[in-house]
């Protein structure tokens, strides 16, 4: 008889991944990043378990966008007070902080659940190439395009 296979958390052995954001558009480089958090390349793979990796993200501030989203693209907040609607463009963003970016575009892109924001507490993003992670020896991973 085959029985369904279900991790438990304490079989969860995590990794350390580091992403150069400069490499790939942001909505790749996001996509990436979203499925090493969730753990969807894993063969234990579940559901309800959280069984993502560390991912350190380097180099922020050379984000590649396509088209004219630099532009066009715009960020809001609300303070929901009458009038309180605020908007950025992505270009002004990436200037006064290019980390928000890219941690909005993987936000949206992980499931909705309780799980998001362990998931999102593994995720490490720094403008710059230097991190404080080096002890862990992150494994480098690319996202250029192959073609």
């Amino acid at each position: 008889m085959i029985k369904t296979y279900s991790a438990k958390p304490t079989e969860v052995v995590r990794e350390w991944y580091v992403i150069d954001a400069s490499e790939a558009p942001l909505g790749r480089v996001a996509t990436k990043i979203a499925t090493l958090l969730t753990g969807k390349g894993k063969p234990q793979f579940t559901h309800h378990i959280d069984c993502g990796d560390f991912v350190v993200v380097i180099n922020t501030d050379k984000l590649v966008v396509t088209g004219k989203k630099l532009t066009d693209k715009m960020y809001y907040h609300h303070s929901h007070f009458p009038g309180g609607l605020k908007e950025i463009s992505l270009e002004n963003q990436l200037e006064k902080d290019s980390t928000k970016v890219l941690f909005h575009a993987v936000r949206g892109m992980l499931p909705v659940n309780k799980l998001r924001d362990e998931r999102l507490n593994r995720l490490k993003i720094y403008a710059g190439t230097e991190h404080k992670h080096a002890p862990q020896q992150p494994k480098a991973i690319s996202v250029k395009d192959v073609k």
